[in-house]
């Protein structure tokens, strides 16, 4: 029988046995369920859209040369030759959605938030993989300086109340289309001559979409850019005062920040204000969210000029960020109850507890298999059960069962009758 593996820069989330430590399903549980708390605490609501859209719904957003869509969507044609797409960011799909059903004519400002896998086709690394997980929040209708610091602090909230450490903000404004039209002259100028010292992407970048150099890995470009001009001198009266009023919110809420006039993002379709938020535990790789405003983008989609702006954090990132950083995760849950039954006499009345305390809320297991009374313990050890009822043919004959506490080993008797009382009194007065 042929072996089946999974395929590269894809992983399991497994309740145990996974290899990877950031890889166990309770932690993404936790991750996930703090996310959405902290989401509908600020006003949020859910949106879930398809795993994959028509490729131009991507590629009409996202630009051409923008990485994604020139080397890493995932496309393939279904039976009838349409060009589809595995969805590589949530903001373009949510859009199309919006728009589709008309969402729009229900209020004036959306406040939007996702779970959803996404897919690029990338080598794979620390915290980033063909498959990633993905939370984002969109906000559309709003285009004020103080939604883009909303944003912000929702998302530092949620670092923070995970215990990470380490955090810097890194700001910038990446300007309106004045802004952006006036400093790609300059900065084409100022690249030109060192175009034959230029890695080949940034050469390809230089006349096909220039502001991508800046967010080049290449050494040698690195190097280059260090006295490259700054967008920030070339913002227009507009989106310089919007970006002073986003520093200016900032500052008011106590967020520190660092401008770091480098940060562009890595899509086409940002406007003014973008940030990266970054944690110290994964490598040089440390960026662990990030977003910014994209107003002009929704008209791409429906002819209305409506402003929006949003982040997105990788869920992978943040976990493994908490791992190097010793962050407290809640324990696994665990069975408070675990039955074995020690005959297949026994089964049936435990079986009848098991349902009686699970519909008191009471997190209970039963062992249904028949193993010998030392595989039942085992099982309850690994679950971590805080008590095991034992049933053999001789109490059930007496209507008793054996109480074993799995952590101090001490034993009493109780009865059939009263089990569930017993056992519900002891939940209740649980530390």
């Amino acid at each position: 029988m042929k072996k089946y593996t999974i395929a590269k820069g894809l992983f399991d989330i497994l309740p145990y046995g996974a290899k990877e430590p950031w890889a166990h399903s309770h932690l993404w549980s936790y991750v996930e369920n703090a996310l959405r708390s902290k989401a509908e605490l600020y006003g949020f609501e859910e949106i879930r859209t398809p795993i994959f859209e028509h490729a131009g719904v991507f590629s009409v957003g996202i630009g051409s040369t923008s990485d994604i869509v020139s080397k890493e969507m995932y496309t393939f044609e279904d039976k009838k030759k349409r060009l589809l797409a595995l969805r590589p960011e949530g903001t373009s799909a949510l859009l199309r959605a919006f728009f589709e059903k008309s969402l729009f004519q229900e209020r004036k400002v959306h406040k939007l938030f996702y779970f959803a896998p996404m897919f690029r086709y990338e080598k794979p690394q620390a915290g980033r993989y063909r498959q990633h997980h993905q939370f984002g929040v969109e906000v559309l209708g709003s285009s004020s300086a103080e939604q883009d610091v909303e944003i912000i602090d929702l998302l530092l909230s949620f670092y923070q109340d995970l215990g990470l450490k380490g955090l810097s903000l890194h700001l910038n404004s990446v300007g309106d289309i004045p802004s952006r039209e006036a400093y790609k002259k300059a900065l084409k100028s100022y690249l030109e001559p060192y175009l034959p010292k230029l890695s080949k992407e940034s050469t390809i970048r230089f006349s096909e979409n220039i502001l991508r150099i800046l967010d080049t890995k290449a050494e040698e470009d690195q190097e280059i850019l260090k006295n490259a001009p700054s967008i920030l001198d070339y913002l227009s009266p507009d989106a310089k005062a919007h970006f002073m009023g986003v520093q200016s919110h900032l500052e008011a809420l106590g967020i520190s920040y660092e401008i770091n006039p480098r940060i562009v993002r890595g899509l086409d379709y940002y406007q003014k204000t973008v940030f990266e938020i970054t944690a110290p535990g994964i490598g040089s790789q440390n960026a662990i969210g990030a977003g910014g405003r994209y107003d002009g983008f929704p008209k791409l989609f429906s002819g209305q000029d409506l402003p929006g702006t949003g982040f997105g954090t990788g869920i992978e990132r943040v976990i493994q960020t908490m791992l190097a950083q010793n962050c407290l995760f809640p324990p696994k849950k665990a069975p408070f109850v675990f039955f074995a039954p020690l005959h297949s006499s026994c089964i049936k009345p435990l079986f009848l507890l098991t349902k009686a305390l699970r519909d008191l809320k009471i997190p209970a297991e039963i062992d249904l298999t028949g193993k010998k009374i030392q595989e039942q313990l085992k099982r309850a050890n690994q679950l971590e059960a805080t008590y095991t009822l034992l049933l053999g043919e001789d109490e059930k004959k007496q209507g008793t069962l054996q109480c074993k506490h799995m952590k101090t080993r001490t034993q009493e008797v109780i009865t059939l009758q009263d089990a569930c009382k017993v056992i519900e009194e002891k939940w209740k007065n649980r530390s």
